[in-house]
Order: C-alpha cells, then structure tokens, then sequence
C-alpha cells in the first residue's frame, strides 16, 4: 500500500515529483486555496491567473497539471479542485478534501511521492486529506502479470496500467504533535482494510469461495488477535442452518459461517456485525438474465466489509468488543440446487418457502441474524448488497438504513454523512409484512414487488432477537462501481460502509451515540 508521511518540509523546499495544492471555485474565477502560498509566490502571485488561462475553475475533482517554476524543488504542481469557496470563517468540507486528494493521486499513478499542499486547518482535515489520497491511490493489479512486470511496462512504452502512487507526504501537519501521529495512524489503518475489502470484492469467483474467504479470515485472525471460528458444512448441518445450506447446496463449494471475535478487556459494549457474502450469485434456479451475471463476485461486499470493520478495530485497539459475522454461500444451479416451492428450515426455527432463489441473500442473513442474537450484542447491524429495489430507489452511491430503532437508524446516518459515505435512512412499513404471507411456511422470502428493498428488510427483521438494536445497510448501489474512477473511488469494488462501520464501533466504545 501506499506510504503516508507527516512531512516537515515546506512547499517550497519539498523533493517529490509532484506538488498538490487545492483551487476552489470562487465568484470571479478559480481562487487559489490555503496551503499553497509558497507555490502561488513561486508563480508570482499568479497561480490563479495561470490556472484561468489553462480553463481551471476550482470545480471538485478538475485536475491541472502544471511545470512548476524556478523556486520549488517539484518538476510538477497539480492543481486539484476543492469546489466553491467555503463562506466566511469557514473551512473547506472534509469530504471535498477527501474527494481532492483522491482526484490528484489517480492523477499521480506512477509516481514515487508526492506532497500534498491542501487546506489542512485541523486534525480532522489531516485525516481527510490523507483518507483521500490513500484511497485514490488503489490499484488491484494481482491478476496483471505482477508488480514488477507492470512497472517494467510502464517504463518502458508508457501505457497499460499503472503502480499507484508510491508515497504521500503531507504538508501542513505538526509531525511531532500526538493527535496528528495518530490521525495518520488511524488514517492508514482503515485505509488498509477498505482495500482488503476492495480486494476480495475484486477478486473473481474462481479463487475466492466460501472456503476459501473463510481462510483469509483464519489468517488475518491469527494476525491481528482476533477468534476466528468456522463452520463449515458438517457444524451447518448440525447446527441447523437450513438458510445458508439451503442457498450453498447447489454448487460444488460449500457454504461457510465465520465468526470473527474481536474483544478488549476494558469494552462495556458488544456490537455485532453482520455480513452478506454471496462470493457468487448466479440466480440459483431463477437464473439471471443475460448481462446480470458479469459483476456478481461482488455480492460479498457485506461480508467483506464485516471482516474489514473487525480488523480495523482490532488494530485501532477499540474499547469495544466487535463481533463479525460472515455469512458465506455460492449461489449456483444445479441439480442439487433449492428450488422455486422448497422449503427450508432456518436456524432460528421457522420456515421459509423460497418463491425466488435469487432472493438468497436473505436466507443467508436471517440464519446469521439469529445466531448473533444468541449472544445478546448490545446492537447489531447487517451489511449487504441486498436488492436492485434499493438501486432504483437511491441511486449507485447511496446506501440505505433501515432499522427496528429510530434513533439508532438515526445515529448511523449521521455518522455516514460525517465520514462521507451518502446515504438515506429508509422506513419499515408493516403493511408490506402481509405479503410475505405464505399458505405453506412461517414465511416467504419474497413478497410485494413495489418496495422491494423495504419487505427485504421486514423479512430480515424478523430474525433479531427480542430487544436488540438492529440496523440493516443495504449498499447494493455503493458496493460496485462500474463507471470511471472519480475521487477516491476506483472502478470495481469500493469497500462501502467500511468507514461507517468503524466510527460506529468508536462511538459504541465512547459510549457517544447521541
């Protein structure tokens, strides 16, 4: 990954190739942002001018290369736009830094360091800005031929892919001061386990399993401290979890459930962490149409977000105990497969007459749902990449929040928004509980079309336990991203609601909820 450093140099006297400084969007043109004076003297006072004359306007994620002028120790200055002027007094958005330093180091591919000049006026926008620029600098090159083959192709015609960027230097910190070590600490530790996460979603179904992601969870517990406990088919079985057996019983790779323990001797709090980790999701019987199937190694981005939040927290040391939950099955037809008017018998006793298999995602949660809830968490909160309703009704970036507790859906939203990952919080309305009525089984897994992505999170609710806070995060839109890389978001997997997850876990463990 990516080194970051609280460098001590100025802008002026830094040796990197490249410099980054913020341009923001003011009313008469682009207007040169704090961080960058010693640039802006170094063009004379002209960097904004110079900026206008090139079409730079200060809008978020424009980027401007410049050959920096005699005076700075940089061949480059990259010009990154942060957006409108903030108002009077007013510091610049933390996500606008995110979103910037995640712009400039895409733009920075290739590179061996570059410092970053941006509006750094607080601790907060220090992590910000390094947040971004690890993130931006994310490339998943395992299947590419190798690091070194990819830097000698590089080298030597200039195309393909590139290595990120290797080292960011930040300007404008206090490197000695103990809040800024440990933003930069905190920064590069959850940075690291989103891209774990982004990773596994990466990585193609044939390589990673349900078997297969349950030992990557094995070896990072071993790493980090963390219990690791795996059921594997024959613990399924006796265990009676007719959900996930139901699900994986028509592929050839069997389905797991791992917990992942993380606990402090000093935590007050447990919060549970519930994860959706179809590694494949072809339909099952009700097969998917032509051009769904191409990006379904991503409907383990729960799961992989599950795994990434227990392992963050156990390296940030949380006074918290956090408990991970993988829920993992491929989702195949065979001859074996469940079909349209079976019946399974979930863990927690009921049963569910599947009119869908592709509605599968739920019977893997609700078994998960329940055994968490045998160990009575404080709250427990369940990540998936759940329903196309939910796509349809907010869109590929926002994520929705349902919950069995308005005040706690309400504290998630709030710690979402202030790390910067959209989302919306979304109701559970009883009246579309009858139409998962099922004239043969406790329940069906599907029920009235419209709303779709709210009678998923009825069903789910009904496998909480009695007096557990419990909110369900449906990223279906965020996980994957197929589009051009903007910001800090690569194509592919993003790693969403990670972010989300950990400050949960540092409010459960200050106790600071609202």
């Amino acid at each position: 990954m990516t080194a970051l450093t609280l460098s001590t140099a100025g802008a002026a006297t830094l040796r990197a190739d490249a410099l980054v400084v913020g341009v923001a969007k003011g009313a008469k043109g682009p207007v040169v942002a704090p961080g960058a004076e010693a640039v802006d003297k170094a063009f004379d006072g002209k960097l904004a001018t110079v900026l206008e004359t090139l079409g730079a306007s200060g809008a978020e994620g424009e980027v401007t290369k410049l050959p920096a002028p005699t005076g700075l120790k940089v061949p480059v200055v990259i010009a990154v736009g942060l957006g409108s002027v903030p108002e009077k007094d007013a510091a610049f958005d933390a996500e606008a830094l995110r979103r910037a330093a995640g712009s400039a180091s895409r733009a920075l591919a290739g590179s061996k360091k570059a410092g970053f000049a941006l509006p750094v006026a607080s601790v907060e926008d220090a992590e910000a800005v390094a947040e971004g620029a690890l993130l931006g600098a994310y490339a998943f090159t395992a299947y590419q031929g190798g690091e070194d083959k990819l830097a000698s192709k590089d080298k030597k015609n200039g195309n393909g892919p590139k290595l990120p960027l290797a080292e960011v230097a930040l300007l404008g910190t206090k490197p000695r001061d103990k809040a800024f070590k440990a933003a930069a600490e905190r920064a590069v530790a959850v940075v690291e386990e989103i891209n774990r996460a982004r990773d596994l979603i990466n990585t193609p179904p044939n390589d990673l399993y349900p078997e297969s992601f349950a030992a990557v969870a094995t070896a990072a517990g071993k790493e980090h401290g963390i219990k690791v406990q795996v059921f594997d088919e024959k613990a399924l079985v006796k265990g009676g979890f007719g959900g996930l057996l139901g699900v994986g019983q028509g592929s050839t790779h069997g389905p797991r459930l791992v917990k992942l323990a993380y606990t402090h001797p000093k935590a007050e709090k447990t919060l549970a962490l519930v994860g959706k980790g179809i590694t494949y999701d072809s339909g099952g019987i009700s097969l998917k149409p032509a051009g769904h199937n191409e990006t379904m190694k991503c409907d383990m981005s729960g799961a992989a977000a599950v795994f990434a939040t227990v392992v963050a927290a156990a390296r940030l040391g949380l006074q918290v105990n956090v408990t991970g939950w993988l829920a993992l099955a491929e989702n195949m037809p065979s001859g074996n497969a469940t079909r349209p008017g079976d019946v399974l018998r979930m863990y927690s006793g009921k049963t569910v007459e599947v009119l869908n298999t592709d509605a599968e995602g739920r019977l893997v949660l609700a078994d998960a749902l329940t055994r968490a809830s045998e160990e009575k968490p404080d709250a427990i909160v369940d990540v998936a990449t759940l329903t196309g309703a939910m796509v349809l009704a907010l869109g590929h970036r926002t994520f929705g929040i349902m919950a069995n507790d308005d005040a706690f859906r309400t504290s998630i939203h709030e710690i979402a928004e202030e790390v910067g990952e959209a989302s919306w919080p979304m109701p559970l309305p009883a009246d579309l509980r009858k139409g998962m009525d099922s004239p043969t089984a406790d329940i069906a897994n599907m029920g009235e079309r419209m709303g779709g992505g709210l009678v998923a999170g009825l069903f789910l609710k009904e496998f909480v336990g009695e007096g557990i806070a419990w909110a369900h995060l449906d990223i279906a839109g965020p996980a994957f991203h197929e589009g051009a890389p903007y910001g800090y978001t690569p194509k592919g997997g993003t790693g969403s609601a990670v972010r989300t997850l950990v400050k949960l876990a540092e409010r459960t463990a200050t106790g600071d909820l609202g």
